[in-house]
């Protein structure tokens, strides 16, 4: 260990051909600043653009930089795991490769984190994003609070800096379903803040769409969470008593002869509606089998392809 670099920086790669090699020029001048030894671990994963052929590049013409590529797209979370479990460093910083996260707040991060913290997160106070990705990020972090139980801030991502001994815990996490910021949450240990500059993104489009966001929200919620399942069950509870209290009403009018002919309509929506009830709720816990199935078959969540 005595030759493993004091910072990693771990960054996925994905449709950055044009950016990847300006995010190493930035983080090595970040680096020189702070006169501390590194390492630079760039994961590609999978894109479909030449950011491989410019990362090989790169880490023929550095030795501080490591280019990993996956096997297919596993998506950003698996990306990350795969970096994580390839950096060697006493600290590692978690980056975007977008440049949205500016490599020379990487100082400020390591410095929090000498005053005795683990944990330091970027928070993104004014974020240079669009209104709608602000607006789909809001709404993202409240609903996966309320139904994880936890408390989700949309101000910080992925951005920050991890002790060794974080990340090694992370690492240890078998969860099928990767989502970093919830990992880094679940974990513990002495964490912080600090607030950085978010810059506009330089090339290119956010690979992260609406739909893709919404699947990614779904997936972790159903993974780290049982709270739909007990809603539907106090839902159905709600329902079994409205019907209790229905039934008692109607048994009151059949004894004091008040019922002439039942309404058709009423009861053709209560089949509606019950049915209804019955299949969502069906569908929910088939949907938590199915993770379970997933989880079980134990596959790995990334696959390496090469190593440069």
């Amino acid at each position: 260990m005595n030759n493993s670099p004091k910072i990693s920086i771990v960054s996925p790669v994905y449709r950055a051909e044009r950016i990847v090699e300006n995010l190493v020029s930035e983080i090595q001048k970040t680096m020189q600043q702070m006169d501390l030894s590194y390492e630079i671990v760039l994961v590609d994963d999978r894109s479909p653009d030449d950011s491989w052929r410019v990362m090989k590049s790169l880490s023929a013409r550095f030795d501080t930089v490591k280019s990993i590529r996956l096997s297919k797209n596993f998506g950003q979370h698996p990306a990350i795991m795969a970096g994580l479990a390839n950096a060697s460093g006493e600290w590692i910083v978690v980056m975007d490769c977008d440049l949205q996260d500016q490599p020379k707040e990487i100082i400020k991060l390591y410095q929090k984190a000498q005053e005795g913290f683990e944990i330091v997160l970027a928070r993104r106070v004014q974020r240079s994003d669009t209104f709608l990705k602000k607006l789909s990020s809001k709404i993202f972090s409240k609903v996966y609070s309320f139904f994880t139980e936890t408390k989700y801030d949309n101000e910080i991502a992925n951005f920050g800096i991890y002790h060794r001994k974080v990340v090694n815990s992370i690492l240890e996490i078998s969860d099928y379903i990767k989502f970093f910021p919830l990992f880094v949450n679940f974990v513990g240990f002495k964490s912080t803040s600090v607030i950085v500059e978010h810059a506009f993104r330089e090339e290119g489009k956010s690979s992260y769409s609406f739909s893709k966001l919404v699947s990614l929200a779904f997936n972790t919620i159903i993974s780290f969470s049982n709270k739909p399942l007990k809603l539907f069950v106090k839902f159905g509870m709600i329902i079994s008593l409205l019907s209790f209290c229905v039934g008692i009403y109607y048994i009151y009018q059949a004894l004091h002869h008040e019922i002439a002919v039942l309404g058709f309509t009423s009861l053709i929506v209560s089949i509606w509606f019950l049915s209804g009830i019955i299949i969502t709720t069906i569908g929910v816990a088939g949907i938590y089998i199915g993770k379970i199935f997933d989880q079980t078959k134990n596959r790995p969540v990334f696959i390496i392809d090469e190593i440069v």
